[in-house]
C-alpha cells in the first residue's frame, strides 16, 4: 500500500473493489509487516464499506418494468 493512497470517498466502485482485492491478496501472503498489515486492514474496511454503500445506492436506482392491463409499459421501484 502506498502512503499517497487515493481517498476512498472519491473512488468509483470498480477501483475500490480492485484495491480491496489487492489488499486481501497481500494480507493472505503474510509477507507484510504487522504495522503494514494493520494499515492495510483498516484501509480494507473503509473500501468494503464504500463498496457496500455504492451497491446499496445502485440497488435503490434499479426499477422494474411492468405491463399494465391495457398493455402500457411503466416502471416502479424494485421491491427490496
Amino acid at each position: 500500500m502506498t502512503t499517497k493512497a487515493k481517498p476512498v470517498e472519491s473512488m468509483n466502485f470498480e477501483d475500490a473493489l480492485e484495491e480491496l482485492e489487492n489488499i486481501i491478496r497481500n494480507l493472505e501472503t503474510g509477507k507484510t509487516s504487522l504495522e503494514q498489515s494493520i494499515e492495510s486492514y483498516e484501509r480494507g474496511i473503509s473500501l468494503k464499506t464504500h463498496c457496500e454503500t455504492k451497491l446499496r445506492e445502485a440497488r435503490m436506482k434499479i426499477e422494474k418494468i411492468t405491463v399494465g392491463p391495457n398493455g402500457t409499459l411503466s416502471t416502479e421501484p424494485l421491491d427490496q
